[in-house]
């Protein structure tokens, strides 16, 4: 094994040290060599074939991973995942080519429950457009809905699951959860309901998503499932793009069976202007931006370093994932 003095590292989150410069300088004084991305964009497999060559180490943000990339990277030993999804990177390729892979669970979870909170709040109270037309001279009497005695449905009680529902508990409204494997402490103690699918989609006023893209969840939220929605309904999306049929989310917020949606992910990213969710005044949009706060992107990044370094230094990492096992913290 190659020293580490003598390891070359790339590091493509642009945001990693932004809140704590100790991170770069940890990982400058002990390995050879630092490759940032300058771009501000996450590389494509084209762009990581060429930049991969030489490395040994790798800090990867949301860059597309293929079996391509990962095949022109001889001397790679890790793919440290800032953050917690993986569906970007081709986790059989990679054990194939003996290249571990880790991730961070836990780091982004509380700062991703509270967006979720606050697009919630700005769902069901139209704050924006008061905002807006007040700014402008007028004095609008908007209604809202109050979450006291409605019921929150969330599908997924994972980590970032049950961090919404701790919050949740001081709005005095009812918590119901969906999840293969539930954790029924925590929902106990919490005061969750755990139901199926078809109990929480026709008793909530909002829903919200918290569960990682498997064969099994990808376009969950098709025709079907909307129609089982309450009328008048809410949905919230702070998880993956990929969760939503989104011509039929079109559908059910054009014809008034949803009353709204805040999406903080979509099936492209970015969007495009011509995207017809964001033409919807019902929707609320935001740039997938639930991870962008100070405590998850310093925890992200001290995980995701000390997973490097220990890998390249050869130890056992503590968050190793592999082909076969379901990514439960994305939820």
């Amino acid at each position: 094994m190659k020293p580490l003095d003598q390891c070359h590292v790339l590091v493509t989150p642009t945001s990693f040290g932004r809140f704590d410069s100790a991170q770069k300088t940890q990982l400058e004084a002990a390995v050879g060599r630092v490759t940032y991305n300058t771009t501000g964009k996450p590389y494509s497999s084209a762009q990581l074939q060429k930049l991969l060559a030489d490395v040994d180490g790798y800090i990867a943000g949301l860059d597309e991973i293929d079996a391509a990339a990962l095949q022109a990277a001889p001397n790679l030993k890790v793919v440290a995942r800032y953050g917690v999804g993986i569906d970007n990177v081709d986790l059989a390729a990679a054990e194939k080519l003996g290249i571990v892979v880790t991730n961070t669970p836990g780091a982004n979870a509380a700062s991703v429950a509270e967006l979720t909170i606050a697009l919630l709040l700005n769902l069901i109270r139209p704050i924006h457009a008061a905002a807006e037309q007040t700014r402008h001279g007028d004095w609008p009497r908007l209604k809202g809905m109050s979450l006291v005695g409605k019921t929150v449905g969330l599908i997924g009680l994972g980590a970032i699951g049950r961090e919404v529902a701790r919050r949740l508990v001081g709005f005095d409204c009812t918590v119901l959860a969906h999840d293969v494997v539930a954790d029924g402490v925590f929902a106990q103690a919490h005061g969750v309901a755990l139901v199926d699918s078809a109990e929480l989609l026709t008793r909530s006023d909002i829903v919200s998503l918290h569960v990682p893209v498997l064969p099994s969840t990808e376009q969950m939220v098709n025709a079907d499932f909307l129609s089982q929605m309450k009328s008048g309904a809410f949905l919230i999306n702070t998880s993956r793009g990929e969760l939503i049929d989104e011509p039929a989310l079109v559908s059910a917020l054009v014809d008034g069976h949803l009353s709204g949606a805040a999406l903080d992910a979509f099936q492209h990213e970015p969007p495009g202007s011509d995207n017809p969710l964001l033409a919807l005044p019902q929707v609320i949009p935001t740039p997938h931006m639930g991870a962008h706060s100070d405590g998850a992107t310093t925890a992200m990044g001290h995980m995701s370093l000390a997973e490097c370094l220990a890998v390249l230094s050869g130890s056992e990492p503590r968050y190793r994932v592999v082909s076969n096992q379901t990514n439960r913290n994305v939820s």
